[in-house]
């Protein structure tokens, strides 16, 4: 059934000669190297609180997707059924195993939180729809460009709504017992080694080609791995650091304050294109991509936080909540 609904899909791409196929791949970029721009900025500018809760649950996915992705090693349509021809460039960045979708479990928690977030204000409601159906069609688009099936896209908005949820009520439960914060942080910091050992020594299969060669190698699947709890890791990390030292809070509203929020997002795009290949090329693609989203996140989770303290107090823009601290 997954098959069929692939290859009618791929059929419908082939009788519009391809129309559509920019626009979904622009989907599925953004989704995974633009989307989380949004909840950084409303972390740094709007609410701290709630910019926290859409980035959480993304944390918490990237946890589950590798791990889960590595333990089912389900192979790509295309590998399992020859039939299927993904649509464009798309099958260059589908890199891993197939099960569960990365990309949507990377939209979904991101795109998700957001709508939350969103959903108090009458006046932002619309954009919380906006979200939702910009999380949707990203799962569409992977079953569209041919690079993931139903059940991919099912299982990892599943995820994400479950880590929306585990983070809602853990968020709550910790304002209620803050001093329980470092606990769960180091149990993190910890689970997400743990998840590097895992899949560093697990068994995975060897099926051979035609031509005797391994179909699919799991030295370049388990990469993607390395990156997402790379990323975990160093969100625990990051947090614990701002928490007990920096404690930074948004500055006073204004043009000052929205351009150094901006000004901050810049190193966010360039660090995945002027860092990650030096850091890969000096530590081989594993350690070197693992280390790289360790230091990813520490730029907005805690660094940039500790810019903006520093000339907000310089140029007088701390508001009336960070000057209690």
């Amino acid at each position: 059934m997954d098959v069929q609904y692939l290859l009618w899909l791929q059929d419908f791409r082939n009788n519009i000669q391809n129309a559509l196929t920019p626009a979904m791949e622009f989907v599925t970029s953004f989704a995974v190297d633009y989307l989380i721009l949004i909840p950084i900025f409303f972390y740094w500018f709007q609410d701290k609180r709630k910019g926290l809760y859409p980035l959480v649950s993304y944390y918490f996915c990237m946890f589950l997707t590798p791990v889960i992705k590595l333990s089912a090693c389900i192979y790509r349509p295309w590998i399992r059924d020859a039939r299927i021809l993904p649509a464009g460039d798309s099958i260059k960045t589908a890199t891993g195993y197939s099960f569960p979708s990365g990309h949507t479990s990377t939209a979904a928690p991101l795109a998700g939180g957001m709508a939350v977030n969103l959903w108090d204000s009458k006046k932002t409601r619309w954009l919380s729809f906006l979200f939702v159906f910009f999380l949707l069609l990203t799962g569409f688009s992977r079953n569209y460009l041919g690079v993931h099936t139903p059940q991919d896209v099912f299982v990892a908005i599943f995820l994400s709504v479950l880590s929306l949820i585990c983070t809602a009520k853990l968020m709550a439960y910790l304002d209620r017992h803050p001093e329980k914060e470092d606990w769960f942080l180091l149990g993190g910091f910890l689970l997400g080694w743990a998840g590097i050992l895992y899949i560093s020594l697990k068994a995975y299969p060897m099926d051979l080609d035609s031509n005797g060669k391994v179909l699919v190698d799991p030295v370049k699947m388990m990469n993607d791995g390395y990156g997402d709890l790379g990323k975990f890791i160093g969100f625990t990390a990051a947090r614990f650091v701002e928490k007990k030292w920096i404690r930074f809070r948004p500055l006073k509203k204004g043009w000052q304050s929205l351009l150094l929020c901006l000004i901050g997002l810049v190193p966010v795009v360039l660090l995945k294109s002027l860092v990650r290949p030096v850091l890969t090329g000096a530590l081989g693609n594993h350690w070197g991509k693992l280390l790289f989203s360790m230091i990813h996140v520490f730029w907005f989770i805690a660094l940039f936080p500790l810019i903006l303290k520093l000339l907000g107090r310089a140029m007088k823009l701390d508001s009336p909540e960070a000057l209690k601290n």
